[in-house]
C-alpha cells in the first residue's frame, strides 16, 4: 500500500466487536490501520488493551465546535459525525495525505465484476490494490471523496440499471476515501454522509461511489454501541428528515421496501446537481 495513505476505523463503545479490523486484513490490506474513538468514550481502556498505540483519541467537545449538528438535542451521544470530521485533523497529525473512513461493523469487501466484466460477487483478495486505484481516481478527477458501493446499489443484479455498465454513482457512504488537501465538513447529527454529499452536489462538488467494488456490514442495530441507540430512538423517520432540513429544495420524505415499507429520504438529482452549460451554448455578452 502507498505510504501516504491510512485507514481509520471509527468506533464507539464496541472494542470487542470491531469486525472491520479483521475484514480489512482478510481482504489483503497491509497498510496502517488506526481505531478512532472520542475522549468521552467510557470504554477507552478496552480499546487500548486490544489495539495499543493504534488507537487515536480526539477531543469531542472541540470538534463539535467546527460543524453544524442541525439540532438542539442534548441526550444523543453516539453520533459518528464527530469522528468523521476529526479524521482530517488526525490524518495531518499522523503525516498522511489520504485516508479512508470505515465503520467498525464491516464483514467483507467484494468486487462485482470479473476479468470478463461478468457481474457477480467475489471477495477482494488485494485491498491494497483496490484502495490505491481509488486514491489515484481521487487524485486525477475533481472528486473530493470516493467510496465503495453498498449492497442496496446492486438491487436487481445483472439486470439492474446500474449494472448494465460499469459506472459510478453520485453518492458517498460508509467507505469514504478523502484527501486532506481537499477538505470538506460533514454536517447533521444523523444521516451525515447523505447530508454532506447532497449539499456537495448543490455546490458543484463531486462525491462518488465506485460500483466496481462494494462493502458488506452487519445488520443495522444488531449490536449495542456505535449509533445503535440513536437509530432505536428515532428510527429512519428522524434520520431522513435531517437531509430534508439541509436541502429542502431537492429532498423529500418517501417510503420504500416491499413487504415492510419504511420511511426514507428521496433525492431529486435533477434539482440537486449543479448543471454546467457548455461555452458553446452561452449567450454572447
Amino acid at each position: 500500500m502507498r505510504d501516504d495513505f491510512c485507514a481509520f476505523i471509527l468506533s464507539n463503545r464496541r472494542a470487542n466487536t470491531v469486525l472491520t479490523y479483521r475484514a480489512v486484513r482478510r481482504c489483503g490490506y497491509r497498510g496502517k490501520v488506526f481505531v478512532v474513538i472520542d475522549d468521552e468514550d467510557p470504554t477507552a481502556d478496552d480499546y487500548f488493551a486490544k489495539f495499543g498505540d493504534d488507537v487515536l483519541v480526539f477531543p469531542k467537545s472541540e470538534i463539535e465546535k467546527t460543524f453544524d449538528l442541525a439540532d438542539n438535542f442534548t441526550n444523543q451521544k453516539g453520533s459518528i459525525i464527530h469522528a468523521r470530521n476529526a479524521c482530517f485533523h488526525l490524518a495531518r497529525e499522523q503525516g498522511y495525505r489520504y485516508f479512508i473512513e470505515l465503520d467498525d461493523d464491516y464483514n467483507g469487501f467484494w468486487t462485482r465484476f470479473d476479468a470478463n466484466h461478468y457481474h457477480g460477487s467475489w471477495r477482494i483478495p488485494d485491498l491494497d490494490l483496490v484502495w490505491s486505484e481509488m486514491v489515484e481516481f481521487l487524485e486525477t478527477t475533481p472528486a473530493i471523496c470516493v467510496a465503495m458501493g453498498q449492497g442496496g446499489d446492486y438491487v436487481g443484479g445483472a439486470e439492474g440499471t446500474l449494472m448494465k455498465s460499469i459506472m459510478s454513482k453520485r453518492k458517498a457512504m460508509n467507505t469514504l476515501i478523502c484527501d486532506v488537501e481537499k477538505p470538506f465538513t460533514f454536517v447533521g447529527r444523523i444521516n451525515e454522509d447523505v447530508n454532506t454529499y447532497v449539499r456537495a452536489g448543490i455546490k458543484g462538488e463531486l462525491m462518488l461511489s465506485v460500483l466496481n467494488v462494494h462493502v458488506t456490514q452487519r445488520q443495522t442495530q444488531a449490536a449495542s454501541g456505535g449509533m445503535t441507540e440513536i437509530y432505536q430512538d428515532g428510527g429512519t423517520y428522524i434520520k431522513s428528515f435531517y437531509t430534508v432540513m439541509m436541502c429542502p429544495s431537492c429532498v423529500k420524505i418517501s417510503d420504500f421496501g416491499s413487504a415492510q415499507r419504511r420511511i426514507h429520504h428521496l433525492i431529486d438529482w435533477e434539482k440537486a446537481a449543479v448543471k454546467i452549460v457548455s461555452d458553446q451554448h452561452r449567450k454572447p455578452d
